[in-house]
């Protein structure tokens, strides 16, 4: 954004900003909007580029606060239809669930999910990056684009074992998800999901007659003390939220932590020469430029103060900027400052409280194996194109590049 169009953010006549207008530079660089929005107040109307209406809560401190609010629901049932906010998950699942349906949801599913399972897909994860940068690094001309070549396929390839998800046609997937997760018009969104949601109860029907060692037939056999397992729609939600949302995010933190490196080559060559750094700096990846932007919708269940606004009671749809509270400097001093030493814990890349993320520690054992590898296969790596031409995905949700075009020297 420039200096001058961050100064001229107006709401409109009803007191609401419409963040899709700001077009292309928002989507680039959305930081300083949200820092020029934090010097007014933690929470502002506005209108975001899916196109619904609600209130964008900025700022560490109050961003945190809102994510661990119990008066804001995550069930859509309880959504004002005057947010024009459109859900198009599958099923029913932990995201879209508030205690004691969540508490429930989630026990289930941290029974199978565990750190031993996570741990013990780490030399499978070696082997497949592996892989990936064995054809990536074979280009003749030491050219290519990283996020088809490694962030993309690694994820994709690590869930879909995990889950036991035989191959799909991944670059279909990865359209229908995009759309499903973007800004695409919501009749193109609702029919991405419907295609996907029907793969996904071919998937658990076959599962169910053919059970293997994963995690899906994991999820379908478990149950608890009480004799409770998850339902068919709830096994449903469960595929469509760990499918989708374990892959995503990993997609834009590798590519986005990797671009963060190169943009500062001090931070890189400090990483090449201590190895030792990699969970800090992957930790810094995180809270710099972060895969996901805003959380994921909540809705007001009863009239709450932020700031000196109150927000109603109705539904009202309110949208914590994940973004702007990892660059609150506030919370992080010189937050504008890429810092691979820093102490960054304390981010809100995988939210806070109730719907913490359940798969940080995949995603951050998928991004250590993949920047380490990345570099201790390259004597040299480097953009290979100008950072203002680079695409960045619309829609507030996910935060990352498209195409990430790199050379190097092996």
């Amino acid at each position: 954004m420039t200096e001058q169009s961050v100064q001229d953010l107006r709401p409109d006549a009803d007191g609401v900003i419409d963040l899709a207008a700001l077009g292309e530079d928002f989507v680039r660089n959305p930081y300083p909007v949200y820092a020029a929005l934090r010097a007014r107040g933690p929470v502002h109307r506005v209108r975001i580029p899916e196109g619904a209406l609600g209130w964008l809560v900025v700022g560490h401190e109050a961003a945190r606060a809102t994510l661990n609010d119990s008066r804001l629901s995550k069930n859509w049932a309880n959504a004002s239809p005057d947010a024009a906010a459109v859900s198009v998950s599958a099923g029913y699942h932990m995201l879209i669930s508030d205690p004691p349906d969540h508490t429930r949801l989630r026990k289930l599913v941290a029974r199978e999910f565990t750190a031993r399972r996570i741990a013990a897909l780490e030399p499978r994860i070696r082997e497949l990056t592996g892989e990936l940068l064995d054809t990536m690094l074979a280009a003749p001309d030491g050219r290519g684009d990283l996020v088809a070549s490694l962030a993309f396929p690694l994820p994709i390839a690590v869930i879909c074992e995990l889950l036991g998800v035989p191959y799909l046609e991944r670059d279909r997937f990865k359209e229908l998800s995009d759309h499903v997760l973007g800004a695409a018009p919501e009749a193109e969104r609702k029919e991405s999901a419907a295609k996907l949601g029907a793969y996904l109860m071919t998937l658990l029907d076959e599962l169910r007659a053919r059970p293997g060692d994963d995690l899906l037939s994991a999820l379908i056999r478990t149950s608890d003390e009480d004799g409770d397992r998850l339902s068919t729609s709830e096994l449903h939600g469960m595929a469509w939220l760990l499918l989708i949302a374990g892959y995503e995010t990993t997609v834009g933190l590798i590519s986005n932590g990797t671009l963060a490196l190169l943009n500062h080559p001090d931070q890189l060559a400090a990483l090449r020469a201590d190895p030792g750094l990699l969970p800090s700096a992957v930790e810094e990846m995180l809270r710099y430029d972060g895969p996901v932007e805003t959380s994921t919708y909540r809705f007001t269940t009863e009239p709450m103060t932020i700031g000196d606004t109150v927000i109603p009671g109705d539904g009202q749809l309110v949208i914590p900027a994940l973004a702007d509270a990892d660059h609150d400097p506030a919370r992080f001093p010189d937050a504008e400052r890429f810092d691979i030493r820093r102490d960054s814990r304390g981010h809100l890349a995988f939210g806070h409280g109730l719907h913490f993320c359940l798969g940080a520690p995949l995603a951050r054992l998928e991004a250590r194996v993949a920047v380490g590898m990345l570099l201790e296969r390259t004597s040299s790596l480097e953009l290979d194109t100008d950072p203002a031409a680079l695409e960045w995905r619309e829609g507030l949700l996910l935060r990352g590049v498209r195409r990430l075009p790199v050379r190097w020297r092996r």
